[in-house]
């Protein structure tokens, strides 16, 4: 039997300041991911060398700025991020954030200055996990 899978049943992560995910699907070549974001959050700047996303916004109102361009995301509202876009989610609204990530292959994220030089590398896998090298 196929499971359903939700946020009430999904493993948890935390992330960034106060932000928190969690895995509905985890599988090397597609991740789903349900994360919220606060009141003004910011997560760092990064990049993905392979992977491709599509944000959509569940609640809340984003600015998910790509390659230097502001885009505002509103509930119903997605966008794709292409590899080797930089990319940064911010939450400017005075609620909540919820939106979902869907990428393709999962993988790391390289972060980057506010110049969109890389500066390091980082895994976005839960806690405990090994990055995969997929990106």
């Amino acid at each position: 039997m196929i499971p359903t899978l939700s946020a009430d049943t999904a493993e948890h992560y935390p992330w960034g300041e106060a932000c928190d995910g969690w895995h509905l699907l985890r599988d090397p070549g597609l991740s789903v991911l349900e994360e919220h974001m606060p009141p003004g959050a910011m997560e760092q700047r990064h990049r993905h060398s392979r992977a491709r996303h599509f944000f959509y916004v569940l609640a809340g109102e984003v600015m998910l700025q790509v390659d230097g361009e502001q885009h505002v995301l509103k509930v119903g509202q997605g966008l794709h991020v292409t590899p080797g876009s930089t990319h940064q989610m911010h939450n400017l609204s005075d609620e909540q954030a919820r939106f979902l990530v869907i990428s393709t292959p999962h993988g790391k994220a390289e972060l980057t200055t506010t110049a969109g030089a890389p500066v390091a590398t980082a895994a976005v896998v839960a806690p405990g996990a090994a990055p995969t090298e997929a990106d």
